[in-house]
């Protein structure tokens, strides 16, 4: 029997890290939040109305996949630039009936008409970035599905519910978000319908604290709820999609739509100083993780300081190794010449460690340009019955592909730009692939006496490449340096980019600055990129933990 739920969002009283826009400059590592610790179940996302929609689902019985699905669908709505249905996502899930873990790839395809040589017909050297060019098969929706039928409770048009009623109703925009979203207006002014969906009056965005509210969104997800997937993989809203993005020049086809499905894929791991450290095998980067922490795993991290310039160097320089590999070898998997397995092998592992040089920066370690940037939505939930989720949803870049097809809601993710037109790699542009992806879900686990696992740590870090080095830090700020888990969320973080040029966030000092730059590497000034933004849930020998990073709006809670 599905459990059903009221179609309501609760009104929380809950105290937001960010009340005024002068507060989105504050030092993220300093914000002071507490772990919220909570004995039934818990939910972290980016956004309060979506964690008090996931709890709502928690407190009337829901599971953990319940309340992340129906929390991705509110995201959709409050987060329009970062995710949606539009986009694509994945997931990790460790199910207590079955008591293992199962990974979920609802990453979308290329167009059967995307050709590396039509791109380089049209005179592009790149993919690009905006358009209809770039938008490949959202196949976040399928995920959703798979993930309710599954493991859930209730049914898709239930999940649905609490976004569809804020999309009628509207909601007060929270100061991250408006202020990121203010940034987009001169893409989103090029597209008739993501301008008349997301600009006030057509020609800005919403301010801090005033109601937006999206009756197209609303629509196009009771669509869903009557009709369920198939409205988008070959329906009606499939064929509205299709038609735009062929009149403005793209690759899809009705057939690429009807034909996408979402898979079920065995997640990889490593072991690390008694832990294991799982994430989803390619097309995604979060192998590169797994990579750096094999390579770091010897070296005396603790004794080296946390966010010392010694440790810094080191991570810095992991990163740049496991980076060249993402970008010489991991595409889609069945496009891939390197099984996954062979890039965490012993042997390779002790060669790419034996190239970092403690007192000097490597010049260029990447092969190709490195991918900096990414519009997403982590979230991750777990509940009183067992269960634990990680769970990541994107459209790529800001408002995705910049493309809102009219009437409908939600923009279209650009997830094409994360294919290469260099010939002969795995993520080489062709018809019906799956590009390279930087959304990654991220897991722990801990040993069991009799040789099994049980669950410990579902988190993630959102933000193009940031996630990779977000996973790595994060970690070891928990397992090295014991850090509560609010803690190793909110500590100062490092984001390397490209060649010897790496940024660090402010409280991160001088004197370290210093050396990292007497090293050789590059420190960039203070405000050039974003550090990601982090959710995490962990297990407790009784009950559960939860934090949200301070760097975006978003919210722990728990029940």
């Amino acid at each position: 029997m599905r459990l059903q739920l009221v179609a309501v969002v609760p009104l929380l009283l809950i105290a937001m890290a960010t009340d005024s826009p002068s507060q989105d400059k504050r030092p993220a590592s300093l914000a002071g939040r507490s772990t919220v610790y909570a004995p039934h179940g818990v939910i972290a996302t980016s956004q309060p109305l979506a964690s008090a929609a996931g709890l709502a689902v928690l407190q009337r019985g829901g599971n953990a996949i319940d309340a992340a699905v129906t929390a991705a669908a509110v995201l959709n709505l409050v987060e329009p630039h970062m995710t949606g249905i539009g986009g694509d996502m994945f997931a990790i899930v460790w199910s207590a009936k079955e008591g293992r873990l199962s990974g979920l790839n609802a990453s979308g395809r290329s167009g059967a008409l995307m050709t590396r040589d039509e791109l380089l017909r049209r005179g592009h050297d790149a993919v690009p970035i905006h358009g209809a060019e770039p938008v490949t098969v959202p196949g976040a929706l399928s995920g959703w599905s798979a993930l309710l039928e599954r493991y859930g409770t209730i049914s898709l048009a239930e999940a649905l519910q609490p976004a569809i009623q804020l999309a009628e109703d509207g909601f007060p925009v929270t100061p991250i978000i408006a202020r990121q979203w203010a940034a987009e207006v001169e893409k989103l002014v090029r597209d008739e319908g993501a301008r008349a969906t997301y600009l006030i009056d057509g020609d800005r965005a919403p301010a801090v604290g005033e109601w937006f509210r999206n009756p197209d969104f609303a629509a196009t997800l009771k669509l869903i709820a009557e009709g369920g997937p198939e409205v988008l993989y070959g329906g009606e809203l499939g064929r509205r999609i299709v038609e735009r993005v062929v009149e403005l020049d793209g690759f899809l086809t009705l057939e690429d739509l009807a034909s996408h499905r979402a898979t079920w894929v065995v997640p990889i791991s490593v072991d690390f100083k008694g832990y294991r450290v799982w994430e989803l095998p390619p097309n995604g980067q979060g192998i590169a993780a797994l990579e750096m922490l094999r390579i770091l795993e010897p070296f005396d991290l603790a004794a080296m300081g946390h966010n010392s310039a010694d440790y810094l160097h080191h991570l810095i320089e992991a990163k740049k190794l496991a980076f060249a590999d993402l970008a010489g070898w991991v595409g889609d998997p069945g496009h891939m010449s390197v099984a996954p397995e062979a890039l965490l092998d012993d042997a390779f592992i002790s060669r790419r460690r034996s190239l970092i040089d403690p007192a000097r920066a490597a010049e260029r370690v990447d092969p190709g340009e490195a991918l900096t940037t990414s519009e997403t939505i982590y979230l991750s939930a777990a509940d009183g019955f067992g269960n634990m989720v990680s769970f990541i949803n994107s459209i790529y870049w800001e408002f995705g592909s910049g493309i809102v097809v009219p009437g409908t809601g939600f923009a279209l993710q650009n997830r094409g730009a994360g294919f290469t037109l260099e010939p002969g790699l795995a993520n080489t542009v062709a018809p019906g692939k799956r590009p390279f992806h930087t959304i990654i879900p991220a897991f722990v686990t801990r040993p069991t006496p009799d040789g099994g696992d049980e669950p410990w740590l579902a988190f993630g870090v959102m933000g193009g490449s940031i996630q990779p080095q977000g996973h790595v830090q994060v970690l070891l700020n928990l397992i090295v340096f014991g850090m509560d888990l609010q803690a190793a969320i909110d500590a100062a973080r490092f984001r390397h980019l490209d060649g010897r040029q790496v940024a660090l966030e402010g409280p991160i000092g001088v004197a370290v600055r210093a050396e990292l730059a007497a090293r050789g590497h590059i420190v960039l000034p203070d405000g050039v990129v974003a550090f990601g933004g982090g959710q995490a849930v962990m297990r407790l020998e009784r009950g559960w933990a939860a934090a949200s990073d301070p760097r975006k709006d978003g919210l722990a809670v728990g029940h």
